[in-house]
Formats: C-alpha cells, structure tokens, sequence
C-alpha cells in the first residue's frame, strides 16, 4: 500500500510544568513531529508526476493577468458605449467642467 507522508514540520511551543507559578520563566522549545498517512480511501489514485507550479512573479500570475485584462475590455468598451449614446464624454456625465482650461486666474 502506499503512504504520504510529509516532511518534519517544527513549530515553537510554549512548555511549562507549572503554568500558573510566577517564579518560572516559561521556555519556548521546537517540537518535530512526523505525519503520516496509514493508506488511502478506496478510489484515491496518487498523481503520476508531481505537479510543476512555478512561483508567481510579485503575485502576478498568467491566469489572472488574463481575467483582468478581459475586465478592462469590457468596461472600456462600456464607457465608449454610454459616451456615445448620451453624445457626452465620460467626464461631462459625471459633472466635471472640461474644456475652459484650468480657469485659474492670474
């Protein structure tokens, strides 16, 4: 039968006898342990090859460079599209005055 098993995993633990006396310092120690799994369900294949998962770049990823890329299109091209029903530029529809310059007097 087959067995997964992971590698040694350390995690600090606070450890003290007395927990409640005030003249000990509680001392922080690693504790390994080991996981391991007996064998597994019925129907559960183990994968032929390892998964090959690159590291994402500054948390970019392909996948979701995608999808972002397609919500700007979309939404682009739903501004054209009110723009061009109310014949006004995105900036009238929401109020703001363009074309007097910057109207600071000098």
């Amino acid at each position: 039968m087959a067995t997964i098993s992971s590698s040694f995993i350390q995690s600090p633990i606070q450890q003290s006898p007395h927990l409640f006396k005030s003249t000990q310092i509680p001392t922080k120690r690693t504790i390994n342990f080991k996981i391991q799994a007996a064998k597994l369900p019925p129907g559960v294949e183990l994968p032929k090859s390892q998964p090959k998962f690159q590291a994402p770049f500054l948390g970019f990823t392909k996948t979701a460079e995608i999808w972002n890329s397609r919500a700007c299109m979309i939404g682009l091209i739903g501004t054209f599209i009110v723009e061009l029903i109310l014949n006004k530029g995105i900036l009238e529809i929401i109020g703001v005055e363009i074309g007097k310059g910057l109207d600071i007097p000098l």
